[in-house]
């Protein structure tokens, strides 16, 4: 028997939390339902989870706390903020305290299971590395610890944001990584500059990977790229 995916969810919407509860279990995931951010972070504590939704505006302790205790105790499990808000500021607030996606209110249901199904996909293929500071790209060793591509010896460093990026595309090879999901997580925002700023970056490590004729960074037109290698 397939293992559900277990949900915390943290919102004190009432209404909107035995809507949203039930349309989750009815596709398939084990909802955890809680109305405030200390009663969250109770069950976050006792129980196991294997993702979770947190409202902004939460009672007692609020959804960016919560996320920010949540990720100091485990950097993998995937996140996602609910917010009436739209502001900029939030968002960059949210992505750097290692959050996975946003969501502004109003939005549709099937909006949410979308983007749960579409963090959920990322994360899995997180856990295929058989060492979580190295990643083979054909013949290529990426160092991520070290900052560094290595090729039949040879030693490549990589800049900060060179090693970031091509992190984020690992993290997907052989799979489409959305353009936004690499702005908002790096720059923090998807803007003009922030989006020619990746392009970049995206070509110079097209040109880093080039000894290895398999190895290939496709763009996916208003998408994103994939990070192939076979």
């Amino acid at each position: 028997m397939d293992v559900k995916t277990k949900i915390l969810f943290v919102e004190d919407d009432l209404n909107m939390g035995f809507l949203l509860t039930e349309y989750l279990e009815d596709n398939g995931f084990e909802v955890k339902c809680c109305t405030d951010g200390e009663s969250g972070l109770k069950a976050w504590k006792t129980g196991e989870f294997h993702f979770c939704i947190f409202d902004v505006m939460l009672p007692k302790l609020d959804g960016f706390s919560l996320s920010k205790i949540v990720r100091e105790q485990n950097k993998t499990v995937p996140i996602i903020l609910l917010t009436a808000k739209s502001m900029k500021e939030d968002k960059i607030h949210g992505f750097n305290l290692g959050i996975d996606d946003y969501i502004t209110k109003p939005f549709d249901e099937e909006e949410l299971l979308c983007r749960i199904n579409a963090v959920l996909s990322r994360s899995v293929s997180n856990i295929n590395f058989s060492n979580d500071n190295t990643c083979h790209i054909g013949c290529y060793e990426f160092d991520k610890a070290n900052q560094a591509l290595i090729i039949n010896g040879n030693k490549k460093r990589l800049t900060k944001k060179e090693s970031e990026v091509l992190d984020f595309l690992c993290q997907s090879k052989n799979k489409i990584t959305r353009r936004d999901d690499i702005l908002y997580r790096i720059w923090g925002d998807n803007n003009y500059f922030a989006g020619r700023s990746l392009d970049v970056f995206i070509t110079k490590l097209r040109k880093y990977l080039k000894d290895d004729p398999i190895v290939k960074i496709d763009g996916i037109p208003t998408v994103g790229y994939i990070l192939s290698d076979n």
